[in-house]
């Protein structure tokens, strides 16, 4: 120190103090490299991309709308009253076939980490109207199928009609609406199949549970490389691969469907591994070092930049996180669509006072989701006369496909939360593609026509998905910004 003692500033020359700066700055660097939130790249540029990959700008590809609009509609106005509503009953309550084997392979590699167990509900706890059949469309009361009043001044031999049908032909007439409804599903439905069980949702968060390795990356693999339309240009069957490059998308070498189906993929699997990030498990030990029963979470910033950084993406990472935008603005349009149709819903759980402020608070979020500006527009979408037929149906074939692999997932925890999502896609898919949803719905719109119409059905568990799906983008987003704040 004696020798700063002894000159001011003043009296060094200008080549000494351009050393110090530099020595100072290199000094910093080091020091900042030691924390492990940088990589050991020296370039100015390599640094600002740490603070400035996940700083998205501009419009989202596919879309005319633009991400900040995106981040202020969903973080001041949808994503608060998402968060209140979805706490309730009837969105909490979701059931679900957990015990179903994988259909394309033989895989037992089972979680053992105590937080891939799910909690399943006590009887007690589920809302007595969820009890009850409600996925059942119709119920033939026997009543209704004698006949009591007939016309005495017919013959009794030639009038006579038999009104009586048996159980065996109402399951024959069942199966035949099932098959027929089942043409316009996108993702498979199994509430109804011996084995389901309600499930918390709050009892059982998304978040990191330490399910990782060669079973996990199956998963994802099987999605991108089998599943997924790929680009002509795609050769190698790595990690970087497996996904459609983004310039590949950007010389607009892939069709707008298939555009479509990847860039939703990769938005659900961006809005997965944000998730996981926000939630990442910290340490099973509490602060006095003992075993917690509920381990410590919270946001891991460098399982988000290893996720997400260019360094780490090969530069591919900003892009997925854009097409998180996109599956967003996807299921925002969907419901903002089938509107009408959610209005009218009951949201019935048996508890009166609860559901009149669910039905208050739906209409409420619908009102606000359909005063977005920019929605995204579904009519651009197969509407190139035979050929478009073929997409659709390969369309929604390949998505179908992807609802089985959630069946492969060895954390249960990360099987019912990846099961959820899909089922909460394909169904704003099944609004969006179906035709159903076209026409619109009159405001005064008689619910127990709507109850018998054919053209406009959604059974409660693919409603509970919808809010819940479009709820985990809504959320990842809302996160993004987090992280964001905390990178500055």
């Amino acid at each position: 120190m004696a020798p700063w003692r002894k000159h001011s500033v003043g009296r060094v020359s200008r080549p000494q103090f351009q050393w110090i700066v530099i020595c100072f700055g290199v000094l910093l660097s080091f020091a900042n490299n030691s924390s492990g939130y940088f990589y050991s790249d020296s370039s100015a540029e390599a640094s600002n991309d740490r603070f400035c990959f996940c700083q998205l700008q501009g419009t989202i590809d596919d879309c005319s709308c633009s991400v900040d609009t995106v981040d202020y509609y969903n973080n001041v106005k949808i994503y608060p009253r998402l968060k209140s509503l979805l706490v309730k009953d009837f969105f909490r309550y979701y059931k679900v076939h957990l015990n179903k084997d994988c259909p394309f392979w033989v895989d037992d590699s089972k979680c053992a980490m105590r937080f891939c167990h799910v909690e399943h509900c006590e009887e007690k706890d589920i809302p007595p109207g969820l009890k009850g059949d409600a996925s059942s469309y119709h119920k033939y009361i026997k009543e209704v199928q004698t006949l009591t009043n007939c016309n005495e001044d017919l013959d009794v031999e030639l009038g006579y009609l038999n009104t009586s049908i048996s159980d065996k032909a109402h399951k024959e007439f069942q199966r035949w609406a099932d098959y027929d409804e089942a043409q316009d599903n996108f993702c498979i439905l199994d509430d109804h199949e011996p084995g389901a069980e309600y499930v918390d949702l709050l009892l059982n968060p998304e978040r990191y549970t330490g399910y990782r390795g060669e079973s996990a990356r199956r998963i994802w693999s099987s999605i991108y490389l089998e599943n997924c339309f790929q680009a002509h240009s795609v050769k190698k069957k790595n990690a970087y691969s497996a996904m459609i490059p983004y310039q590949d998308m950007a010389r607009n070498e892939v069709c707008l469907e298939h555009r479509v189906f990847y860039r939703m993929i990769s938005g659900l699997h961006s809005s997965i591994n944000i998730h996981l990030c926000a939630n990442y498990l910290l340490s099973e030990k509490g602060s006095l070092g003992f075993m917690a029963p509920t381990g410590v979470w919270g946001p891991n910033m460098e399982e988000f930049e290893r996720r997400f950084s260019p360094h780490m993406t090969d530069n591919e990472g900003s892009h997925w996180l854009r097409n998180l935008y996109f599956a967003y603005l996807v299921e925002l349009r969907a419901l903002a669509k089938a509107a009408p149709y959610l209005r009218n819903e009951e949201y019935f759980t048996g508890l009166e006072k609860d559901d009149r402020e669910v039905k208050t608070a739906v209409k409420d979020l619908l009102t606000v989701i359909e005063g977005f500006p920019s929605h995204f527009n579904e009519t651009a979408m197969f509407s190139g006369g035979t050929s478009s037929i073929k997409i659709k149906h390969e369309f929604r074939e390949k998505f179908m496909n992807i609802s089985k692999i959630m069946d492969c997932v060895g954390c249960d925890k990360c099987r019912l939360w990846g099961k959820l999502q899909v089922q909460g896609m394909g169904t704003a898919l099944k609004i969006l593609f179906s035709g159903k949803f076209d026409d619109k719905i009159d405001e005064g719109f008689d619910t127990r026509l709507k109850q018998q119409s054919p053209s406009l059905r959604l059974k409660r568990g693919e409603i509970v998905a919808l809010f819940n799906a479009f709820g985990r983008l809504s959320t990842s987003i809302h996160e993004l910004e987090e992280f964001r704040q905390r990178m500055r």
